[in-house]
């Protein structure tokens, strides 16, 4: 088990410098495995004092690092990896499921998931639409959908026709900026934004993800707008051709949009739902359950009532609508949770709209538009005891959490991928090890002789190689969708925002009581776990965090 391998580091970590119990951390870089010699000071597995001749330090910075690479290789046996369980459900904020009497859901990706086949047929009728109605050039249709090149969350700047994945603190990822198909140099992306990474917030985004030039890409669907985007601009920068950048992005996002208006993917996905619905019998299973033990549930979701009836009756059944108190479609979200204006109304079982007032919502009717304060008004349904279920982060999420203080549950299904990717031997060794040798670059930067920053430099190079390996475990041009190199992405700090919960799919619920409560782990702020991996080894620290070690990611 992977806690017998961790115990036994710790046992080898009080055998090398803890004397059998906590050791007193040093208030100063006195340890010669950690820094500068002091007076008095030494570390039992290390010489009492560093060379002074610079070539004696080199090879003393070296052996620093050896000591390293063997205490990875200890802490990290084959049987650490394979931690984290894709199917789990991961909580950014305490909450009770017992505390939860209303349960609501989204509609396309939460209680519909769909297989990665729709996205090529997106792209491929948003491009068509491009030649055929706006009189692109002919020569874009030799482009075909690549599913490995964008991932969601990414940041499009409009004016410079730049695709780019930016941090929690509103940097660019360098080497993650895309000019059409082909990487922008890092000396550019810096002049652009005036020799800097950093973009100001006022160009970033406004609430809902679209600043006054930049559009964050948040949803699913928005993986083949991406993808279009980018091969288009391709295509004018390739052939020589002038293009506005403002016109080009407009008329991609509304080619994008006329597949979902004109209802295309809606009968790609009614033609064939085997092909493209997935876990139908999962989220039938879920949705039976929380009714069986006495819990309501709505649903309120953009899409039209003939699609949901037909995928709800292919996935739970001709009588799905009983499993609802409120069924609420083309509810017009994110405008639903904030525009008091739109009222109520209900659809016959033809789809005909009726034109009598509502004064209250029935189950099993269905009823269009409206909006959320008159669904409080008329359901009491208020505060805490709400859940709700939504993939997109802005036009599902945010308002509820931060307006209306209900409980939010995210639909991220790229989440089962990248804990798969986590839990392999290559990511845990490669990040471990990486993680460890910044620590020996932030504690090994006083020695400045010549030898020794050599060595440093070296040191430099093979972490930004470590870095770019294991960002391409994840994608080879922008990594993963939850981190840039150490920094939680933008889409991950929303994601920490909006939402209580997150999972990659509605099903991972079926693997907890309908009374279990989520509990976040305690992430350490800087200055609660101020040590790096090289302390470890010396046992100049307070308490062996051994254990914690193994969650690095």
């Amino acid at each position: 088990m992977a806690g017998a391998g961790l115990r036994a580091a710790a046992r080898r970590w009080l055998l090398c410098g803890g004397h059998g119990g906590p050791r007193a951390a040093s208030t100063s870089p006195s340890c010669p495995g950690c820094g500068p010699p002091g007076p008095g000071a030494h570390c039992p597995s290390t010489p009492r004092s560093a060379p002074a001749d610079s070539a004696d330090l080199s090879a003393h910075l070296w052996a620093r690092y050896q000591d390293m690479r063997r205490l990875v290789h200890d802490l990290l046996p084959p049987e650490v990896c394979s931690l984290l369980n894709p199917a789990a459900i991961y909580a950014n904020n305490e909450i009770s499921l017992s505390d939860v009497e209303v349960y609501g859901f989204d509609y396309d990706y939460t209680l519909a998931q769909y297989a990665d086949a729709l996205h090529p047929e997106i792209f491929n009728a948003a491009r068509d639409i491009l030649i055929e109605h706006y009189k692109y050039p002919e020569g874009i249709r030799k482009y075909d959908y690549d599913p490995s090149f964008a991932i969601r969350g990414l940041h499009y700047d409009i004016q410079k026709s730049l695709l780019m994945k930016i941090d929690a603190f509103h940097y660019v990822q360098l080497g993650t900026a895309y000019r059409g198909l082909q990487p922008v140099p890092d000396d550019e992306v810096i002049d652009l934004y005036g020799g800097t990474q950093h973009i100001p917030l006022y160009q970033m985004s406004g609430f809902y993800g679209k600043g006054p030039s930049i559009k964050q890409f948040m949803d699913i669907f928005s993986l083949p707008e991406m993808a279009l985007l980018s091969c288009v601009v391709d295509y004018f920068l390739v052939h020589g051709l002038e293009f506005d950048q403002v016109h080009l992005y407009k008329d991609v996002t509304d080619a994008i949009r006329d597949v979902h208006v004109k209802g295309l993917m809606y009968q790609w996905i009614e033609q064939d739902m085997e092909k493209y619905i997935l876990r139908g019998d999962e989220t039938f299973a879920v949705l039976s359950r929380l009714v069986a033990h006495g819990k309501q549930l709505f649903l309120i979701t953009n899409s039209p009532f003939s699609f949901v009836d037909k995928g709800m009756r292919h996935m739970v059944g001709p009588d799905w609508r009983q499993l609802f108190d409120v069924v609420i479609v083309q509810a017009d979200k994110p405008n639903f949770f904030t525009d008091r204006r739109k009222p109520f109304r209900k659809l016959d079982e033809k789809g005909s709209l009726h034109w009598d007032r509502i004064t209250r919502l029935e189950k099993g009717k269905i009823y269009r538009q409206g909006n959320l304060f008159d669904f409080l008004r008329l359901t009491e349904w208020r505060g805490p005891r709400v859940l709700y279920f939504g993939d997109h982060l802005y036009s599902d999420l945010a308002d509820l959490m931060l307006r209306h203080g209900w409980r939010t549950g995210a639909i991220i299904p790229e989440l089962e991928r990248e804990i798969r990717i986590i839990n392999t031997e290559q990511y845990m060794h490669s990040l471990t090890w990486q993680q460890a040798l910044t620590g020996l670059l932030e504690r090994m930067q006083t020695y400045q002789d010549a030898e020794s920053r050599q060595v440093l430099a070296t040191w430099m190079k093979e972490r930004q190689e470590l870095r770019c390996i294991t960002k391409a475990l994840f994608n080879a041009q922008f990594g993963s969708i939850f981190r840039t190199f150490h920094n939680p992405t933008y889409f991950s700090r929303r994601l920490v925002r909006f939402s209580d919960l997150y999972m990659a799919s509605l099903s991972c619920l079926l693997n907890y009581r309908v009374d279990f409560t989520f509990y976040p782990r305690r992430t350490p702020l800087q200055h609660e776990a101020p040590l790096w991996m090289d302390q470890l080894c010396t046992g100049c620290m307070k308490t062996p965090f051994l254990g914690d070690m193994a969650h690095i990611r």
